[in-house]
């Protein structure tokens, strides 16, 4: 990603470096425009996490080598502090300088996309919380990159996904954008956004939103399944998904 399209990580240095809570603009391609996470959210420590971030944290004490979606890099410092062996990834420059000056030691600008690059037996643990099993883009791009996860992690790793069930939802623009997807050939929860910041504008990209029974489909042929779920009753929720 170029310097100049980075408005997610525009958005977090200007966080960083004010001390100040700022919001993402999202555009969605049918025109809604949101806020995205709550001012702060992601640079929020352990106390203040959430209730089910927590609940999620302490099921999941594993040893070994972690990797993170890292976003600013709250959850893989938390780990870090903890004596763990953890590796952030982001695709965005942004994102990334801010956990190298928030003291994350090992982080790369590399996409999900780009896992591959790691050899196998890298990871025990593959974490993707913030709704980020939402980075798989699709249907086919989850199965995909599942795959790919397969191959670099251990035998008997656990990849631990936030993601949000679009069909919990009574507001009437997100129930006529996923008919609007099922018409065009998309899963429902499908949606193709862009961050601004200021006067910055990233590039487009599909992020993927699925109900519990959606993500179970997704990982059939995997090499993947749901060991569990975490809150799968509320609209955000976490699966514990480990190899066959």
């Amino acid at each position: 990603m170029k310097i100049t399209q980075d408005a997610y990580g525009q958005q977090l240095l200007a966080q960083h470096n004010s001390r100040t809570a700022t919001v993402e603009i999202i555009e969605r391609d049918d025109r809604f425009i949101a806020t995205g996470s709550e001012p702060g959210l992601y640079f929020r420590d352990y106390k203040q996490w959430s209730p089910l971030e927590r609940a999620r944290r302490s099921k999941q004490r594993r040893a070994g080598s972690w990797t993170s979606v890292a976003a600013p890099g709250r959850h893989s410092l938390y780990l870090q502090q903890k004596g763990f062996d953890v590796t952030g990834i982001d695709i965005s420059p942004g994102a990334v300088k801010v956990c190298r000056l928030r003291g994350l030691k090992k982080v790369l600008v590399t996409p999900i996309t780009g896992v591959d690059k790691f050899k196998p037996n890298s990871f025990d643990t593959i974490l993707m919380l913030g709704n980020n099993f939402g980075l798989f883009g699709s249907e086919k791009g989850a199965k995909l990159r599942l795959k790919k996860l397969y191959r670099i992690s251990s035998p008997d790793a656990r990849i631990i996904a936030g993601t949000r069930n679009p069909y919990k939802t009574d507001n009437p623009n997100h129930l006529q954008y996923l008919r609007l997807n099922k018409k065009r050939g998309r899963m429902p929860g499908q949606i193709r956004i862009r961050v601004r910041f200021e006067k910055t504008v990233g590039p487009w990209f599909d992020y993927l939103f699925v109900s519990p029974e959606e993500m179970e489909d997704i990982l059939s042929d995997t090499g993947w399944l749901v060991e569990g779920f975490i809150g799968a009753e509320e609209p955000n929720y976490f699966a514990v998904i480990r190899k066959k």
